[in-house]
Parts: C-alpha cells; sequence; structure tokens
C-alpha cells in the first residue's frame, strides 16, 4: 500500500530510534481544529504556536519522544484526516 509518506519513512529508517520528532503543521486558526490535532500528542509533548500576520492561520510545531519511523509516519496519517491541516 502506497501512502503520501513514504519518502518520508525512508528517510526516518535511516535515523536511530527513539529520538525526538520534531512535527511542524499549518492550519486554520479554528480552536476545535486545533485541539483536535494537539489531542494526537502525549502530555509530556512540546506544543509551540505561531500566528500567521493575517490570524487565520496558525503554524504547530511539536516535540516529541518518538519510538519508531513507524510512529512518526502514524501521527502524520492521523493529522492528514483532518481538514485543512498541512503537515510539513
Amino acid at each position: 500500500m502506497s501512502s503520501k509518506f513514504d519518502s518520508l519513512k525512508v528517510q526516518l529508517e535511516l535515523q536511530e530510534w527513539p529520538m525526538i520528532y520534531l512535527f511542524k503543521f499549518i492550519m486554520p486558526n479554528d480552536s476545535e481544529l486545533i485541539a483536535k490535532v494537539t489531542a494526537l500528542f502525549d502530555d509530556g509533548a512540546d506544543l509551540k504556536y505561531t500566528n500567521s500576520k493575517t490570524g487565520k492561520f496558525v503554524s504547530l510545531s511539536v516535540k516529541e519522544m518518538m519510538l519508531s519511523a513507524d510512529s512518526v509516519i502514524e501521527k502524520y496519517n492521523k493529522a492528514s484526516k483532518f481538514k485543512g491541516v498541512i503537515s510539513l
């Protein structure tokens, strides 16, 4: 089964696991959507929000200890199901 994250997975498998991974997302500045995406991460994750100049969008950076390349891809797959969320 092919995924839009296949090339990322190849790169991630070259890394040593576990490691702290930096996720980046851009999404509409909608509190419900932001809550859904942040709920994908553990309480101990380091979250940083940056609003766009117009305030219509928010950038979310999340640092979290991940155990494997598959666990990173799983988070991206879950986040991609939310309308308007762009994974970087």
